[in-house]
């Protein structure tokens, strides 16, 4: 399998006595010994269990298939629910069952239906019925463990009431909070507070009416002198950098070259764009290169006319596979065919390379050989909002032409000032090793995870690098049963089911965090073996060796 070199990623080994941390009585972690919602560094020597800490090579990932019972057993499952479902509403049709679904009132019987039936059906007969295992109601800081209000339905699942009690102590492996600075520690938050006495929480202004403060001008210097372009432009909303964004870029009489497995916010900025979109396979060059050269050789449709611009829509990291875009490959491709290279950033950058600016470093890639690069502050920086950044005269047109600069609200201070202190952090700008320390923390508990699982049996997707780690469950009722199961162990996670992924490949998504200690992996990875051996759910027949190192080879 063809490999491509990285620079090693220095690596700070953790070790950790998980009994010692254990609470004799109920078997869940003491979260005494450590800070409750904060960050944590251990400092130790040696080798860290199960992952060399010597440098590796970024391989290109390859997702493990199923057998092929658990791909009859699934459709089997959704089967069996639909004919169910079309049961049911046979019995709400007559009367025998009570009706909870959305429905026009009686005095607007004649107008045309505002709710499609046929459209609510998957809500009213499958989602509905395990409701429980999404929206959960958090009453505390989303750091490393969280604090959920217990909540109980008497009309399975339509609607929820809250008990009062709260259940304490959850380990958090579902948020992005990749850094760990989604914290409360007074110290860190000292300047976030001084901003938001000095400017307010809101400007109510776009930022070309009475809205463009200092600190945002320092912050998008900040951001462009950390990812190495000439400019930047930051924005309250990560979605909107998309969405609002790619139809200022392209237009009619362009074409968009978009990866299958993108992101909802970049397809729906290229369908606002009224351009020409094309769908290559994830992270396929052989594919994406084929539509290139048809462009090329053909053109337009009917007219033929070559096209305005040719645009090439990537991310770095997929969130939903935890795969890493093949970026050196795609830039040569740009090159080559003289394309325009879109990147969307917002589950990579600060979450991996040696000092976390993203797969540009992780490569080796330059930043100025990508013409748009994108990325949000919800994840690593513990914030809100997103940027566009590049070459001076993109931003600068950018900031006259796009909907996100010239009608929305411009970001909130506190919020900048959060996102400025992150990166200074990052950075080392505040003095500090902090930053690159979170930084390595990460990259090595996510080699340690996904290590683990893969000895378990476990099929899980994406990259080594990725902190984002799917794992497969397939069925749809052993996802409802593996998220029950979790919480009843104090573990939070995510489970993704239908149609936010294909049909056979239901899963939950594990978010690592430089905030999670080796206790807390070492507490969820003993759950999750246990888990997954009482619902059959390690369906890998690979074999994976504890020391990998000693069998990597260049082929």
């Amino acid at each position: 399998m063809a490999r491509t070199a990285r620079t090693p990623v220095p690596i700070v080994p953790m070790n950790g006595n998980l009994k010692s941390y254990l609470d004799k009585t109920t078997g869940h972690i003491k979260h005494d010994n450590a800070k409750r919602n904060g960050y944590h560094i251990h400092k130790t020597n040696g080798k860290e269990n199960g992952v060399a800490s010597t440098s590796r090579q970024t391989k290109y990932e390859v997702f493990e298939q199923a057998p092929m019972y658990v791909a009859v057993m699934t459709y089997l499952g959704f089967g069996i629910v639909t004919l169910f479902g079309y049961f049911r509403d046979f019995l709400r049709a007559v009367g025998l069952e009570k009706c909870h679904v959305a429905q026009e009132r009686e005095e607007q019987k004649h107008f045309v239906p505002l709710y499609q039936d046929f459209e609510n059906f998957y809500t009213r007969n499958l989602y509905m019925r395990v409701r429980d295992n999404w929206n959960r109601v958090l009453c505390s800081l989303p750091g490393p463990v969280f604090d959920l209000m217990e909540r109980v339905s008497d009309d399975y699942n339509w609607t929820f009431r809250l008990t009062g009690k709260r259940i304490n102590n959850v380990i958090n492996v579902g948020s992005y909070n990749y850094l760990g600075f989604a914290e409360n520690n007074p110290d860190f938050l000292k300047t976030v507070a001084d901003v938001t006495l000095q400017y307010g929480v809101g400007v109510c202004s776009t930022r070309q009416e009475v809205g463009n403060l200092s600190i945002h001008e320092e912050l998008e210097q900040l951001v462009a002198r950390f990812l190495g372009v000439e400019s930047s432009m930051i924005m309250g909303m990560g979605f909107g950098a998309n969405s609002m964004n790619i139809p200022a870029l392209v237009g009619k009489g362009c074409l968009i070259l978009s990866d299958e497995l993108n992101h909802t916010s970049l397809i729906l900025g290229a369908r606002l764009s009224g351009a020409t979109i094309r769908v290559f396979k994830h992270n396929n060059m052989h594919s994406l290169e084929k539509l290139l050269r048809e462009a090329i050789c053909s053109g337009q449709p009917r007219t033929h006319r070559p096209w305005r611009k040719l645009l090439i829509m990537v991310e770095g990291i997929y969130s939903m596979e935890g795969s890493v875009v093949r970026l050196a490959e795609i830039v040569a491709l740009k090159k080559k065919y003289k394309a325009y290279l879109y990147l969307d950033e917002a589950h990579s950058v600060g979450a991996v390379g040696p000092t976390g600016r993203g797969v540009t470093e992780l490569f080796g890639v330059d930043p100025t050989d990508v013409d748009v690069m994108m990325g949000t502050f919800t994840k690593s920086f513990g914030a809100g909002g997103g940027y566009i950044a590049g070459k001076k005269e993109l931003v600068d047109y950018l900031r006259n032409h796009s909907h996100a600069a010239v009608y929305a609200c411009a970001m909130s201070p506190p919020v900048t000032e959060q996102v400025t202190r992150a990166l200074k952090c990052i950075m080392g700008l505040d003095g500090t090793t902090v930053g690159i320390r979170r930084v390595q923390q990460l990259a090595q508990n996510t080699r340690y995870f996904r290590a683990r699982l893969q000895e378990m049996g476990f099929i899980i997707y994406g990259n080594d690098d990725s902190p984002v780690v799917p794992i497969l469950l397939y069925m749809p009722g052993k996802v409802v049963a593996f998220s029950r199961e979790m919480l009843e162990r104090k573990i939070g996670v995510v489970v993704v089911g239908f149609p936010a992924t294909p049909i056979t490949e239901a899963r939950a998504r594990f978010c690592l965090s430089a905030a999670h200690t080796r206790t807390m992996l070492d507490e969820v990875l003993r759950h999750l073996n246990e888990v997954g051996d009482h619902l059959c759910l390690k369906f890998s027949r690979r074999k994976y060796s504890p020391r990998p190192e000693l069998c990597e080879t260049d082929c």
